[in-house]
């Protein structure tokens, strides 16, 4: 039976939330990029068509790519910490 998670984690971009979540698909197994969210015609802060959020999981892990811009920069506060079996895996 799967069992919905009742959180997410919700990484900030400054207009690359799209592109990230494609890397981290193509990147680790059990990960998928879901919904793209587009902002609307009367949108106030950009142009119609710009990808406001993206929903994508990451090993399993429901995650959310929100296009906020740059007031908020990535930092190491948050990380996808991997376990591998060898270097090779790693690599």
């Amino acid at each position: 039976m799967n069992k919905q998670a009742k959180n997410t984690i919700c990484l900030w971009y400054d207009g690359d939330a799209e592109e990230a979540a494609r890397f981290y698909a193509e990147t680790f197994p059990d990960s998928s990029v879901g919904a793209v969210h587009l902002a609307p015609g009367d949108f106030p802060s950009g142009k119609k068509g710009d990808v406001l959020t993206v929903e994508f999981t990451v090993m399993g892990i429901p995650c959310l790519g929100l296009n906020g811009g740059p007031e908020v920069k990535h930092n190491w506060a948050f990380s996808f910490q991997v376990a591998t079996a060898d270097q090779a895996e790693t690599d």
